[in-house]
């Protein structure tokens, strides 16, 4: 199979049919590389919050309440783009209202056949819950069976936290999800690394998707810097450096990769290491002076 990952850009858009246009045309494009799955940025929706004009998407609160507003539609355009082209697809994240008084950041995944579920982030960063008050999804994680495989998805900054790619993985995941939204290239890095660290102790597939270039009309969402990327872990049968595939950094564009999910169930059970069958020895024992 062949899975993309989008470094995706915000535009503000002045109407939906203008973000309608836009995710077809980005659908169709990653759908043509024969890709089977396609993976769009953290936080990739919040350029809806232009369909309210200048002025909401410039608030804070405002902005959430726009994107929330465009849900359903968001949905059934998604399926429509799944269905037509017969992919899946990891929409970009959004805010949800989800019981709580505050929303969730939550990322959708689409199939052929419709919605398959969804995952809400877990951790929030200091933006996240210092100044935007977004909540941490309380529903746990999730992997979903597909006919591409066991997928599970870890957003952002949860990314970095080992413990959630390994209760993952030992929950049956063969291919991680990080969709990504970060200002910086030290944001960026810190994902990067986190998820190619994942890739390296689970012997996963780990797909990093980011939002790219400068949105300063949304200060939520207004600096973006990132490389789209598909990693897995350094080991026989994988490149070296554990990169399958990469776009340049801040280049709008797919990074495509052909996977085959044998090589990984190779390496978990007869690689160069054995990190994966090994991690129950971490026993931690601390010596005194």
């Amino acid at each position: 199979m062949k899975l993309a990952a989008a470094a995706y850009p915000l535009d503000f858009l002045t109407d939906w049919d203008a973000y309608a246009a836009k995710l077809t045309n980005w659908v169709a494009t990653g759908a043509a590389t024969g890709a089977d799955l396609l993976v769009f940025p953290e936080y990739g929706s919040m350029e809806l919050a232009s369909l309210g004009g200048a002025a909401v998407a410039a608030d804070l609160e405002a902005a959430l309440t726009e994107v929330m507003r465009h849900a359903p539609r968001v949905t059934d355009l998604h399926c429509a783009l799944a269905a037509q082209h017969r992919v899946h697809i990891l929409g970009a994240s959004a805010p949800a209202q989800a019981g709580a008084s505050r929303p969730v950041n939550r990322a959708t995944l689409y199939g052929p056949e419709g919605v398959i579920g969804h995952q809400d982030k877990q951790i929030m960063t200091r933006f996240e819950r210092e100044d935007w008050d977004i909540a941490p999804g309380q529903d746990g994680l999730r992997v979903f069976d597909t006919p591409l495989g066991r997928i599970g998805i870890l957003i952002c900054y949860d990314a970095e936290f080992p413990l959630l790619g390994r209760a993952l993985a030992e929950a049956g995941a063969e291919i991680l999800l990080a969709p990504s939204c970060t200002e910086g290239v030290a944001g960026y890095t810190r994902v990067k690394i986190g998820a190619m660290a994942r890739a390296l102790e689970n012997q996963c597939i780990v797909v990093q998707a980011p939002t790219v270039g400068a949105a300063e009309w949304c200060p939520a969402v207004d600096a973006n810097t990132g490389a789209a990327a598909i990693y897995g872990p350094p080991d026989t049968g994988l490149p070296d450096n554990g990169i399958i595939a990469e776009t340049a950094l801040n280049a709008p564009g797919w990074a495509v990769a052909e996977i085959d999910l044998s090589a990984i169930h190779k390496v978990r059970r007869n690689g160069a290491v054995l990190n994966y069958a090994h991690w129950p020895e971490q026993k931690i024992r601390l010596g005194r002076d």
